[in-house]
């Protein structure tokens, strides 16, 4: 594939207008039909064809917008990266392969990692040379991070690691592993956590795929044993391990993946448009069961747009995410869930003798209806984020009675 590398980006004084010009005018020109969903010439792309397709993003200033450029952003503010994060959302492309590293090991790696540290990991994320992936969840440790038992002993001037990790995204094609461990026992619940990079090729990793309901293969068990790093991969302090997942997880929760409410809008519009492509289903849009249910969909998405809108102003004014993190994660997986419920509903009415769009179609939102099962599970279960909200931000008693 062939990228428009002959790119000048706005003057950031310009304004985030320019850039989303900009970013508009970019994406539409060189996103190739086959990896737009909403085309009948889709098919899923490679990981190399994803990689080559991020790695311009980034080339084009797409990608690290907010990233200082000392260590390979462009050095603007959430307010661009929101800009540019609208028009990727406008558009029916492929989700990141590299999400883990530009979204969580990134800035995780920014607010505690070394300079050293800094300049190995940073700029190879962006350019797209390395994969992370993010040993958190443990069998009896997924939402409670407290009971987490993989540990790692300090052996002189390295660590030894044991322990196994589960529901680890994107394990078998990733160089490195966002690990969190215990230095110490369960008992020590929020104490004694450590975080390591650590290089999927260590001797002693074993990665076992786990296959989804979906049939993909994009998670995976991570083994490890007798695990040997060195004590330059540790992120942090020892006892920093917490509070470091306890940022990722406020990022994770409010911050990735901004493009998603503009990016469900996206879906919503591919699934009328099919819709209107095929005699019988275009008459169930008059029908006005599914013209309520579309309207509170729309309704959903505009209001996590302004959700969206609303956390980068706060980020910018200098405030903290914190839990509100887990309003945002709480409202999209909610909000996704019920347009995966919609569009599965309509292209239940899908036969051999509809249109051709309406049959790709099909395949396409039964795929979102599967994966959407998931996410009100990762990055915190729907119960965890609505217990965060009931302790932390509205402050409610424990006991009731």
């Amino acid at each position: 594939m062939h990228f428009d590398t002959n790119v000048v980006l706005p003057d950031p004084a310009t304004g985030r207008d320019a850039y989303r010009r900009h970013a508009r005018t970019w994406l539409r020109a060189n996103l190739p039909m086959h990896m737009r969903a909403d085309s009948l010439d889709y098919r899923s792309p490679s990981l190399d064809e994803s990689r080559d397709w991020e790695a311009a993003m980034y080339r084009a200033g797409l990608a690290g917008m907010t990233w200082p450029r000392t260590y390979g952003g462009h050095g603007l503010s959430l307010r661009e990266h929101l800009a540019v994060n609208k028009e990727v959302g406008a558009l029916a492309m492929p989700e990141s392969v590299s999400s883990i590293g530009k979204e969580l090991a990134g800035p995780i790696i920014m607010a505690v990692g070394t300079e050293a540290q800094k300049q190995a990991f940073l700029p190879a994320i962006l350019r797209m040379e390395h994969y992370w992936c993010q040993g958190f969840s443990e069998p009896d440790a997924g939402s409670d991070l407290a009971r987490l038992r993989t540990r790692a002993v300090e052996e002189g001037g390295h660590w030894r690691i044991n322990g196994q990790k589960i529901w680890t995204s994107g394990a078998a094609k990733s160089q490195f592993c966002l690990l969190l461990t215990r230095t110490g026992t369960v008992a020590d619940a929020h104490r004694g956590m450590l975080m390591f990079a650590v290089p999927m090729d260590t001797p002693g990793i074993r990665v076992v795929p786990i296959k989804s309901i979906d049939g993909k293969e994009s998670f995976a068990e991570v083994f490890f044993d007798n695990v040997v790093v060195p004590d330059s991969a540790r992120l942090g302090a020892p006892d920093q391990g917490w509070s470091s997942a306890v940022r990722v997880l406020s990022i994770e929760r409010a911050t990735n993946r901004m493009y998603r409410p503009w990016r469900f809008e996206c879906e919503l519009r591919h699934l009328v448009q099919a819709c209107k492509s095929d005699q019988e289903l275009s008459s169930l849009l008059q029908d006005g069961y599914y013209q309520r249910r579309i309207g509170d969909v729309l309704c959903e998405i505009d209001g996590l747009k302004g959700l969206v809108e609303c956390t980068v102003e706060s980020m910018m004014a200098g405030n903290e995410i914190g839990a509100r993190g887990s309003l945002t994660k709480l409202y999209w997986s909610e909000c996704h869930q019920a347009f995966a419920s919609l569009a599965l509903s309509l292209m239940s009415h899908v036969n051999p003798t509809s249109s051709p769009a309406a049959q790709r179609a099909r395949k396409t939102f039964t795929g979102a209806y599967l994966f959407a099962r998931a996410e009100t599970l990762y990055a915190g279960t729907t119960e965890v984020q609505l217990d965060v909200i009931a302790q932390r931000i509205l402050k409610l008693p424990k006991d009731l009675t």
